[in-house]
């Protein structure tokens, strides 16, 4: 495997996570929930997951676990937002402390522990075509399934009905609850979909990414995927394009730290942050206001009695 190669296969891995993560968060804030816990709901994802995949030693029970623990955080911040209609940013800021605090509790038996690489799916004759084969046809199952779900979340919000009244509900929540759509339900639904994909790409990051635990391990990956829904215009094929632009950034700045090209290494690492604060200027700039923002995001949902 060439050089070129390699990086290619580790841009798609870094930007996996990212990419699931995004795409829950987006139909959260599709349906007008502006879920700021991402990066909480990771962190205990990653946690739960590592530590279950290593009590039972089974990937798939610490997939499960992870993605568990992802919905369970989710619930209790629907449970404050539509229960309580209370603020959803300080009560997203608020999860994402408890999940980060959370997570080194149950993260700390299992520091340096590892786990055996996810074994890849190896397609035959296509994976051997130069370049492409290995970047397409041999890659982990997460993979191919960030590239299905991401498919599968654009058909929804597109051509389904229930799909349809969710971003109805996202736009306007007092007009659709006037046609008698059930905008907690649906919100609901909605918050724990983003918890649980936060909660897999926490595990993708623990089981697959780095296969260890640390505190700290998702090291500012929700609030990128947060930026990443902006970026993308609430769209997820832009979200697609958005995670891998991400991902590239991210390694390309480790190789280019290792090549010591005489800038200081805090400013390379800085750089994955710098282009998606970049790219949101940008997109503010030619756009002056957020295009694709759901009209309800982030207003608290009280009906008329």
């Amino acid at each position: 495997m060439t050089t070129f190669e390699a990086i290619l296969l580790t841009i798609v891995t870094a930007s996996t996570p990212l990419l699931i993560a995004a795409l829950g968060e987006l139909v959260a804030e599709r349906s007008g929930v502006l879920n700021l816990g991402v990066e909480g709901m990771m962190a205990m994802g990653a946690a739960c997951s590592f530590a279950a995949a290593v009590t039972f030693d089974s990937t798939l029970l610490g997939v499960a676990a992870g993605m568990l623990a992802g919905v369970l955080m989710a619930a209790l911040f629907a449970l404050v937002v539509l229960g309580f209609a209370a603020n959803q940013v300080g009560s997203g800021l608020a999860l994402t402390i408890f999940g980060l605090g959370l997570s080194g509790l149950v993260g700390a038996p299992f520091v340096g522990a590892r786990r055996d690489p996810v074994p890849h799916i190896d397609i035959p004759v296509l994976s051997d075509i130069p370049v492409v084969g290995r970047l397409f046809f041999e890659q982990d199952l997460f993979v191919y399934a960030s590239i299905a779900l991401t498919i599968l979340v654009a058909i929804y919000l597109t051509r389904t009905r229930s799909g349809l009244t969710l971003r109805s509900i996202g736009e306007n929540h007092t007009s659709a609850n006037a046609l008698g759509l059930p905008v907690w339900r649906v919100r609901f639904w909605a918050i724990l979909f983003g918890g649980a994909c936060a909660g897999l790409a926490g595990a993708y990051l623990a089981l697959v990414y780095t296969r260890f635990w640390s505190p700290g391990m998702t090291a500012g990956r929700g609030w990128i995927a947060l930026a990443l829904v902006v970026f993308a215009a609430w769209r997820p094929g832009w979200l697609l394009v958005g995670a891998y632009i991400f991902g590239a950034a991210t390694v390309l700045q480790l190789h280019a730290q290792a090549a010591q090209f005489g800038v200081p290494p805090q400013l390379l690492s800085a750089v994955p942050y710098l282009a998606t604060i970049i790219a949101l200027l940008l997109l503010s700039l030619r756009h002056g206001r957020a295009i694709g923002a759901p009209g309800s995001l982030g207003v608290p949902f009280v009906p008329d009695r």
